[in-house]
């Protein structure tokens, strides 16, 4: 990347406000054209918004968004249609025992509107406290429940199977720690009760350990930062045997999402660990250490494997990169003839950078903290333009050249165009709005944006 060190989240003001008019034209549009029956909005094909039979992911997104719209701009249509559909639709995900995604459907829903009640963003009433209250200490307990034993500890174990450690479920942590917060815990055979904390702090553990390389010799492809999407293990003794992937290109090279998730993941989780007291928590140094350490890990890998402008390819060992030439030195290419770039990964990584930069800036790191953040903000300041800022108004998406799962096809691939290219995504979307919220906060020097600021 080549940060621009003189820009400012105040230059991005009339950006921002651009955005949040385009965002709510998207989501009423996707409200009044998109066809339920069909299941939960995923990514567009030729601007429309479908739908893919894997799991139903992508709800909380679509809903948290109208969400994260009021929380934006004050209006209460947004507001009103988002109450409605998370009682009336989200109810499955809460108690969803199949998935690692209640930290993507029930935090962006439930969690977002319990934030916005203890902000005073909505009225004071006890009933729905208590709904979005019961609904989040249920959700965290259920992700808890689906655990793998390793012999260093433990994971939330992915769709795939017991033996499966995803990267990107290290943003469904935050269920455990609202569940958490809320004081509730997991209750097993014989009323043993698990602590919700400490299988975060052992899920975060093993993804930082498992799924996060920092150059210590691991093997041959061992670099700073890298990721690997799936970390497989041997059930029966809880060894690790080796990295893998379903959505990037093999387990040796890293899916830029995937190294988003974990940066994002690793960078909000420390801040809330930093919250807390050495006295109620004593192993609070040494998590801290492993949480910053992934962070700075993972940013430092994006900073060096993202062209100019903040936006990746989607996979940094993709195998035609080498014919886009010095492409990290130039602004990333989507509508080059080798391999697509992934605009989601960027919206899902802006807030690793920014919050990691934020809390280095807090605790007198101004240096590293400074770099981050500019990191952050230069690759925020593309999205928010074209050709990502989807500007046409017959297209359902936000923010363009979103990739789903290049190794399945499923991406649309334009006429006229060898890769794929001009389509959204539900989760690329969203972290848009999020990382967009995020900075116009600052901006306006509101309350801090946390997802852990619900009591």
């Amino acid at each position: 990347m080549k940060i621009q060190t003189d820009l400012k989240a105040s230059d991005l003001k009339d950006k921002l406000k651009k955005f949040w008019e385009i965002s709510g034209q998207k989501i009423t549009l996707i409200e009044k054209k998109y066809d339920t029956s069909k299941g939960s909005p995923v990514f567009t094909i030729n601007g429309q918004y479908t739908t893919r039979g894997w799991t139903e992911w992508t709800q909380g997104f679509q809903y948290g968004s109208a969400i994260l719209q009021y929380d934006a701009t004050g209006e209460s249509t947004f507001l009103n249609s988002a109450k409605k559909n998370t009682v009336g639709v989200m109810a499955p995900h809460i108690s969803h025992t199949g998935v690692h995604d209640h930290g993507f459907n029930n935090v962006s829903t439930y969690g977002n509107l319990l934030r916005l009640m203890h902000e005073g963003k909505i009225p004071q009433n006890e009933w729905e406290k208590n709904f979005y209250t019961l609904a989040l200490k249920i959700s965290g307990a259920v992700q808890a429940s689906r655990w793998t034993t390793i012999k260093d500890g433990g994971f939330i174990y992915s769709f795939n199977g017991p033996h499966s450690l995803f990267v990107d479920t290290i943003r469904s942590v935050r269920a455990l720690i609202v569940s958490h917060v809320l004081g509730h815990f997991l209750q097993a055979e014989g009323d043993k009760k698990i602590s919700l904390r400490d299988r975060a702090v052992q899920h975060l553990t093993a993804t930082a350990k498992y799924a996060v390389f920092y150059n210590e010799g691991r093997d041959i492809y061992d670099a700073w930062g890298r990721t690997a999407h799936e970390s497989v293990f041997n059930v029966n003794d809880g060894n690790f045997r080796c990295p893998n992937s379903q959505q990037g290109y093999t387990g040796f090279s890293t899916w830029t999402r995937g190294l988003a998730w974990a940066m994002c993941g690793f960078a909000e989780e420390l801040e809330w660990f930093d919250t807390l007291s050495d006295k109620d928590f004593p192993e609070k140094e040494n998590i801290l250490g492993v949480l910053l350490k992934g962070a700075k890990a993972t940013c430092d890998f994006y900073i060096d494997n993202t062209p100019a402008d903040g936006i990746p390819y989607w996979d940094t060992g993709a195998p035609d990169l080498h014919k886009l030439g010095d492409y990290l030195h130039q602004p990333a290419n989507p509508f080059n003839d080798f391999e697509p770039v992934d605009s989601s990964a960027a919206a899902i990584a802006v807030q690793g950078l920014l919050r990691l930069g934020n809390y280095l800036q807090r605790i007198n790191d101004s240096i590293n903290g400074n770099r981050y953040w500019q990191a952050g903000l230069t690759a925020m300041h593309t999205l928010l333009d074209e050709p990502y800022l989807s500007t046409g108004s017959d297209h359902q998406g936000l923010i363009l050249h979103s990739i789903y799962h290049r190794p399945n096809g499923w991406d649309h691939i334009p006429a006229g165009s060898k890769i794929p290219n001009n389509e959204s995504s539900m989760w690329g979307d969203y972290h848009a709005r999020e990382a967009a919220l995020y900075l116009q906060r600052i901006i306006n020097n509101e309350t801090y944006h946390t997802f852990f600021n619900i009591q």
